[in-house]
């Protein structure tokens, strides 16, 4: 079958809908649920609810660097260490809602043979080159060395213990190349250059059908991020990526059968070349989605091939922008070569900072799904409900077009006002009201008596369900969120409006409702009922505990949340007794709150002491980092640098490192918000001149819009230093 004829407008047949597999070397933080998993699970809910054929797949990362390093830090094995956190992960997954079809493993035998059949393929067919070159090798150990195998000092910030892939400290991408006196993990000698073979991946070949299949064909219904992103890639000009690597962890190459006699070129690939190669881990990981989706099948009786082959399957990747190339670059290409179908889209979630700072495990600024659990909901009365607080938040300030911050703070708000105000009131009002004037039975709709609030109110409820839809079909979560909470929002103004309390007050006489005063309350009860269970439905793919909730106090079955009841105003039947009402979301006090900013403080500091009980490589305070990538004058050009004095500073409350500066640039008065509380008290810096970059996008830190940034020095002990004129000058003027 063809695979570059995969449907786009047409109706799929069936779905397949993938999550990043996430490394199975420690906890995974909400960051992560934020980025794939989230957004997944609320589209598959979705689609599930629209009776959809779907398969939704996902599973451990087992191989690469990241678990035999962890291995060596907890002084284990890398099977243990596996075996240790893919249970934990996959139950992490089913505490918050995340409702996969299969949670696969890679180190299963249906995985290794399912990636080694796809290496043979390519490979047979002259889709993989073979090269010699040279690499970093611990004659110590006998070791070829992998990226995460070699430290030394990272060329951009001069931090000592940079590793060959990535720094830490800076977040700036590298190869063990960049590093300055680079040491082996492994034995802590310098490494020497040995040559070794591998297989590659000539991405060269593809690019132009890559440009054509992203930038042409995708421009459009893609995000623009991810067609970016993809356009900076291709522009800069692909080259062959390694397909193996020389460890000892991983998949090894398929052999030949020497016991069969054929043509060399069907072959896959000699005992001697295999010697000591494993399948690289992006090459294998993704190719985990088809071997999932073969356990899958097995499991249900079902056929995997439509799924990966029939090109009216819709295949959708739900990654963090950091997986955008691997998703939507080099597995399309093997995809491609394979036969197999391309994805429709990627939708790539940007990246979720917390609390000011970019997420960070190994600086313990994070927020780890397994402490969230154990803090929030196994602790607390009811705790499903704050396994659906913390998927509204998430998804209320969900990274779909540019990166996010959560905030203790902003989750409470969240919760309380939006959740407990909103949402939780309205269904807690209607029940109140239903029990207390209509004997806690659905009254009946009079017809004769129908006013302008009521027909807007079904009008909004009808709307709802076709707006909430296209988002959902658009990966919009986000805006398709607000729209369901803006329809509870409706609900509690009608209500108001209508205020049966008021009416069953003022139309009783001798003890007796009027007929007129029950029509009344009628009405305004049995459509605030219909709204409830349409709540309901448009609320489960986003909070499925609280949709099951709805239905247990409405004492209806499931089934009434499958979408094509969406909109329908007849789905409580009249006379029909329902429960008493029940508070769906509990108040967060500020001591909770408090308490987590507290837990946080504490994380972050006990991971700086146990770094400088690291013995590290020293500081080499005359090496400065090297220059970075050259540009010419126009990209200088597009920076505003302007002089200004600080007239104000003050501590961001409840964070450690943030100061809200007010900077006089004499034309106006600019707030920043700047990272530099560690460096510095407010009272020191005020009446101090800044550069600051004055055209730089604004961007909200803590609720706080910041418009500018300082420029800042940073000398090889890591503290900070202004950059300011020698002589006072005038404020504004600009630094050429």
């Amino acid at each position: 079958m063809d695979s570059n004829n995969n449907t786009i407008n047409s109706k799929p047949a069936r779905y397949l809908i993938t999550a990043a597999l996430p490394y199975a070397n420690g906890l995974k933080h909400i960051g992560h649920l934020a980025g794939a998993y989230l957004p997944a699970d609320i589209y598959v809910r979705y689609l599930k609810a629209q009776k959809r054929d779907v398969a939704f797949v996902c599973g451990s990362d087992e191989h690469g660097t990241a678990i035999p390093i962890q291995a060596m830090k907890e002084g284990t094995t890398a099977q243990a260490i596996i075996d240790k956190y893919h249970p934990i992960i996959e139950q992490n997954f089913k505490d918050l809602g995340i409702a996969f079809d299969i949670y696969h493993r890679t180190s299963s035998p249906l995985h290794h043979e399912t990636a080694q059949e796809f290496f043979t393929v390519l490979n047979n067919n002259g889709d993989l080159e073979v090269k010699e070159s040279e690499q970093y090798y611990d004659e110590a150990t006998a070791t070829f060395l992998a990226d995460r195998y070699i430290k030394g000092t990272c060329p951009v910030c001069a931090n000592p213990n940079a590793y060959g892939d990535q720094c830490e400290k800076c977040g700036s991408s590298l190869s063990p190349e960049m590093l300055i006196n680079p040491v082996s993990t492994l034995s802590g000698n310098a490494p020497i250059k040995k040559s070794t073979k591998h297989w590659y991946l000539p991405l060269n070949r593809h690019e132009d059908f890559l440009r054509q299949w992203i930038l042409e064909d995708h421009k459009n219904d893609w995000r623009t991020s991810v067609v970016g992103q993809c356009k900076s890639w291709i522009d800069g000009g692909l080259q062959p990526r390694a397909v193996t690597r020389d460890l000892d962890w991983g998949i090894h190459l398929p052999l030949t059968d020497s016991t069969k006699s054929v043509d060399r070129q069907q072959l896959a690939v000699s005992q001697t070349d295999a010697a000591g190669k494993v399948l690289y881990v992006w090459f294998d990981a993704p190719i985990g989605y088809i071997s999932a989706t073969k356990q899958w099948a097995i499991n249900n009786e079902k056929d995997w091939m439509p799924y990966w082959y029939a090109p009216d399957t819709k295949l959708v990747h739900f990654i963090g922008k950091d997986n955008i190339v691997f998703h939507c670059i080099i597995f399309p290409v093997m995809l491609k070569l394979h036969g197999n179908i391309l994805p429709t889209n990627v939708p790539a979630n940007e990246f979720m900072n917390l609390e000011g700072d970019k997420m960070s495990t190994s600086r313990g600024w994070s927020i780890e799904i397994e402490d969230y659990i154990n803090g929030w909901i196994k602790k607390d009365n009811g705790g499903d409900s704050m396994a659906d607080v913390l998927r509204y938040y998430l998804t209320q300030i969900a990274p779909e077009s540019k990166d996010s911050e959560f905030t203790w703070k902003g989750f409470q708000d969240a919760s309380n006002n939006e959740l407990s105000n909103i949402f939780g009131n309205f269904v807690n009002r209607t029940f109140v009201m239903m029990h207390k004037h209509c004997s806690g039975k659905v009254p009946p709709f009079h017809n004769d008596i129908i006013d302008d609030a009521d027909k807007q109110l079904i009008a909004d409820i009808k709307e709802a369900a076709i707006k909430v839809e296209s988002l959902l079909e658009a990966y919009k979560f986000r805006d398709a969120l607000f729209e369901v909470i803006d329809l509870a929002r409706k609900g509690n103004k009608y209500m108001q409006d209508k205020e049966p309390w008021i009416v069953a007050k003022k139309e009783t006489i001798d003890g007796q409702l009027s007929e007129a005063g029950k029509k009344r309350i009628d009405n305004c009860m049995h459509l605030c009922l219909q709204l409830t269970a349409n709540l309901a439905i448009l609320i489960h793919p986003f909070l499925p505990f609280t949709a099951a909730k709805l239905c247990k106090i409405m004492k209806v079955v499931d089934k009434i949340l499958e979408w094509e009841n969406a909109g329908r105003l007849d789905l409580l039947k009249v006379g029909y007794s329902l429960r008493e009402p029940q508070l769906l979301f509990r108040k967060i006090e500020n001591e909770e709150i408090e308490a987590q900013l507290a837990k946080l403080k504490a994380s972050t500091e006990k991971k700086v002491e146990e770094a400088k009980t690291t013995i590290e490589q020293p500081v080499v305070a005359n090496e400065p980092a090297p220059i970075a990538a050259e540009i010419v004058f126009d990209d200088f050009a597009k920076i505003d640098l302007r002089v200004g004095t600080i007239v104000a500073a003050e501590k961001v409350p409840k964070a450690d490192k943030l100061l809200k500066l007010s900077v006089d640039l004499g034309f106006e008065t600019r707030t920043i918000v700047s990272g530099i509380a560690l460096h510095f008290t407010p009272e020191e810096i005020v009446g101090k001149q800044v550069t600051i970059v004055a055209n730089l996008a604004p961007r909200k830190m803590r609720g706080i819009d910041s418009n500018g940034m300082i420029l800042m020095a940073e000398d090889s002990t890591g503290k900070l230093h202004f950059i300011n004129p020698e002589t006072a000058i005038t404020n504004g003027a600009g630094v050429k």
